[in-house]
């Protein structure tokens, strides 16, 4: 692998040590829940806990093509918004780790509301489909290392261009 491809590759490292506590944070969460179950939760009434299931499933379907578009626009801008003369590397690599913070920050809001309801009285079934979606999405919106390269070949294109 050429030098270049090794400094971009070590660039994604913060955000994939990032992406595995954030998986052992839903991992941990879930075994807590399910460890102290009897202590944490605090039943509502049924027909209360399945409106706020339902409408929490709805925004949970509703985040990931949210998520989706909200990275695809902040990749865009990134390749298209100006930036001040000096280190490329360093404005290619602050870009892409907000845009991959902010996906992955979006899709573990799905993980807690599986601990909520979980707390609110329903049962192990949501924790898991909730949990579980929620590491899809961080698999689905992990760092990328051609994203990462797309991003810094048109920052230098345009610096170039400039010069």
């Amino acid at each position: 692998m050429p030098e270049h491809a090794q400094i971009l590759k070590s660039d994604l490292k913060p955000l994939w040590i990032l992406q595995g506590l954030l998986l052992t944070a839903l991992l941990i969460s879930t075994t807590a829940c399910l460890s102290y179950a009897e202590q944490i939760k605090h039943v509502l009434a049924d027909d209360q806990r399945e409106l706020i299931r339902t409408i929490l499933y709805i925004i949970s379907i509703i985040t990931f093509p949210m998520t989706n578009l909200i990275r695809y626009i902040q990749l865009r801008l990134n390749q298209t918004m100006p930036f001040s003369e000096g280190d490329i590397g360093e404005v290619v690599k602050k870009r892409y780790q907000s845009t991959v913070i902010v996906s992955m920050l979006l899709i573990l809001t799905v993980g807690v509301y599986g601990v909520l309801m979980f707390i609110w009285g329903d049962k192990q079934n949501t924790l898991f489909i909730f949990t579980g979606l929620s590491a899809l999405g961080l698999f689905l919106y992990r760092p990328k290392l051609p994203e990462y390269e797309a991003l810094n070949e048109a920052l230098v294109n345009r610096s170039q261009a400039n010069n």
